[in-house]
């Protein structure tokens, strides 16, 4: 794919859609399984919060394993079949919502104990945008969560340089019509982008893959301290 940037992120997930509800249906991806699913979920209950938006939903497992352990949750994406997909199955509220219109339509009108990012803040200055308009969505605990991919191990033989990627999706028995772009931050930069939006960084976990014995994500536990206006 050439020149990459946040627009072509959105086109790609709209292609690859119904391969990645497959692909979650299925368990293909295995670190999910064994690992990253339930180092967010038990990251979120740490914290014990009554309400959550779930940002880039996708077809909504998340938010339905929150509300079954009694957790408000809505979840949001820009992707259309993915959110008619997690509608279907139930279990929470979804809603079609790109990142960019949260605080520009009715939307910006709710409040919430905290927000999770799970694997979903894939592009450049869509995703410095957003963690700047997440504040305006808190209230009481104004907790923000962020699961990614471990910028170490991630890495590979690639530079260890903020710059955009692909994921060709090799290794799975879904077939992804288009490669995606996604934009590597280094953990420098991850620290940088909460601190410069009002964030203190309360925790950070390094869930470990118990085969393979390195980190499978990351995951940033966030507080907002500034006074929202």
């Amino acid at each position: 794919m050439l020149n990459p940037n946040d627009e072509s992120v959105i086109h790609s997930w709209n292609q690859n859609a119904q391969a990645w509800i497959a692909t979650i249906e299925n368990e293909e991806i295995e670190s999910r399984k064994v690992v990253t699913n339930g180092a967010i979920i038990d990251a979120i209950l740490s914290y014990s919060p009554n309400s959550i938006l779930d940002v880039g939903c996708g077809e909504g497992w998340l938010t339905r394993e929150l509300n079954l352990r009694g957790i408000e949750v809505t979840g949001i994406d820009g992707v259309a079949v993915l959110v008619e997909n997690a509608k279907a199955k139930g279990g929470g509220k979804f809603l079609v919502l790109p990142y960019e219109d949260i605080t520009t339509t009715s939307f910006a009108n709710n409040r919430f104990d905290a927000v999770v990012c799970n694997f979903s803040l894939l592009g450049k200055g869509s995703v410095d945008n957003l963690v700047n308009l997440i504040p305006s969505l808190l209230k009481n605990n104004r907790l923000l969560f962020i699961q990614t991919l471990h910028p170490v191990t991630t890495c590979n033989q690639q530079p260890y340089i903020d710059g955009w990627r692909q994921e060709f999706w090799t290794g799975l028995n879904s077939q992804f019509p288009e490669v995606t772009p996604w934009y590597f931050r280094k953990l420098e930069t991850w620290v940088n982008l909460l601190n410069s939006a009002g964030f203190s960084i309360l925790e950070c976990r390094e869930p470990i893959h118990p085969q393979q014995q390195k980190p499978a994500s990351i995951i940033f536990v966030a507080q907002y301290n500034r006074i929202i206006t």
